[in-house]
């Protein structure tokens, strides 16, 4: 049993000793923010694409580094998963992307604020957060990191175009390894000629009006990429 000196003593040393570690810690953490934020990156687009996402509560569905609404996505990685340009066209109309599921609302962002939007994110998704957010062991998104199936036709292997596997694999599985918004694309190329495909992609509601499938932002060399590998899709 303590006599009172022996549990002043005890307490005020317990007191200081904590108290020290503490600052100490403290201390530590404001040392090495600037590095783990890479502060360095933190543009002005940077700045003003967390003016946007402050000023829409974005942060009312949507966790960032764990802080946030659960509604919605994490997005503290979306870039490093999705992928910048996925998230540009993603932005300028959700419900064509995910069709009858998701309830984003359509902020009507301009180019510019795209932009800005995504480097806040990229910028978030770089910060050393000690491994936050967890992988889970059965990835969830099978997009996001895609394996790129080949295929053959003609005695030559294709590969999937970038833009393909930065947009349509969004959508659209091929080999199993895609979304399922829109339906699989294994055997399109049996279904439609290439003349087809290259004005359904130049304006799918030219050819099908009222169809969930965006008009998406593609430079000819872009679309006839597709177009030819589609086209060998049989």
């Amino acid at each position: 049993m303590l006599s009172k000196s022996q549990a002043r003593a005890f307490f005020l040393g317990g007191t200081f000793l904590f108290s020290a570690i503490f600052v100490f810690l403290t201390v530590d953490t404001v040392r090495q923010n600037d590095t783990r934020t890479n502060v360095q990156n933190m543009t002005e687009d940077v700045l003003k694409g967390k003016e946007i996402w402050e000023k829409n509560n974005c942060m009312g569905c949507h966790t960032l580094l764990g802080e946030g609404a659960y509604y919605a996505p994490d997005l503290t990685k979306v870039v490093e998963r999705r992928g910048a340009t996925w998230i540009d066209v993603f932005l300028d109309d959700p419900q064509a992307m995910f069709p009858g599921e998701r309830k984003m609302v359509k902020y009507n962002f301009t180019k510019e604020e795209k932009v800005q939007v995504i480097a806040f994110l990229d910028w978030v998704g770089k910060i050393n957060a000690n491994g936050w957010p967890p992988k889970p062991n059965i990835p969830i998104d099978s997009i996001a990191t895609p394996q790129i199936p080949q295929v053959k036709s003609n005695a030559v292997v294709l590969s999937q175009p970038e833009k393909f596997s930065q947009l349509c694999i969004a959508c659209h599985a091929v080999g199993g390894k895609g979304g399922n918004v829109g339906p699989a694309l294994d055997h399109v190329g049996s279904k439609f000629d290439s003349d087809y495909l290259n004005r359904w992609l130049s304006d799918p509601q030219a050819i099908k009006p009222g169809t969930n499938m965006p008009k998406l932002p593609l430079t000819d060399p872009e679309r006839k990429d597709i177009v030819t590998y589609l086209s060998a899709l049989k």
